[in-house]
């Protein structure tokens, strides 16, 4: 990896870092996973922009495949791993957010990450997995936060839950298989392929428990309206 990736991404872990004490102090009334969840929210947005900025084709995004990895590909799997290291260290000081599958899924995505800089290679696989893994993200965290702002069991906050619910299953159960067979179909380098595979059964894992929650939400959605 060159010192040029190595010094941005110790930047972006300061720059996330200073970002989320900026929106603490602005938001001191609110708790810290409110202020983490708005970081989160702005990396998302910032992550899927560049990925899609990157396509070279969008007739076939993904492609060229197992290349060279481009400056833009390259900048921005740097930004998107200081994110990661900095919400992985973050989720330490939130006991509320420790939980294995969710540390399970930072540590793949950061080691995919280290390697796609590292190879130099893939870049525009890497572009798809970042999109496909961050697209549902601002959703996500629209829900938690509304429900903090007191917005909880809400028709809004029941719009959030089916809309993160959907493009969740769209991305990463329709998408995100075809990615990853794609992924491991290449000349890729092992790590990487090991990397891919093991984020999907994460999100496959992930995708089973949002669809009890979102079965939970509907069954008490309607139970409420039947009174």
């Amino acid at each position: 990896m060159e010192d040029y990736f190595v010094k941005l991404v110790l930047w972006g872990v300061i720059s996330w870092t200073a970002a989320f004490l900026f929106i603490r102090k602005i938001f001191s009334n609110r708790s810290f996973e409110f202020s983490n969840r708005i970081v989160s929210t702005i990396h998302a947005t910032l992550a899927v922009t560049l990925a899609s900025i990157s396509v070279e084709d969008w007739s076939c995004p993904v492609c060229p495949l197992a290349s060279k990895s481009t400056t833009l590909q390259m900048q921005t799997m740097a930004v998107s791993l200081a994110y990661l290291i900095y919400d992985l260290v973050c989720c330490l000081f939130d006991y509320s957010q420790v939980n294995l599958d969710n540390t399970i899924h930072h540590l793949v995505s950061i080691v995919g990450l280290v390697a796609g800089l590292a190879y130099q290679k893939c870049g525009s696989e890497m572009m798809g997995t970042i999109w496909i893994t961050e697209i549902s993200s601002p959703f996500l965290h629209w829900r938690e936060l509304l429900k903090e702002l007191g917005y909880i069991d809400t028709g809004l906050n029941l719009t959030a839950d089916i809309l993160f619910a959907v493009i969740f299953t769209i991305a990463r159960m329709i998408v995100g298989p075809c990615l990853t067979f794609v992924t491991l179909s290449v000349n890729n380098p092992f790590l990487i392929k090991a990397m891919a595979f093991g984020l999907q059964i994460v999100s496959a894992f992930w995708f089973y428990k949002i669809a009890r929650m979102v079965s939970y939400k509907l069954s008490k959605w309607a139970s409420k309206k039947a009174v």
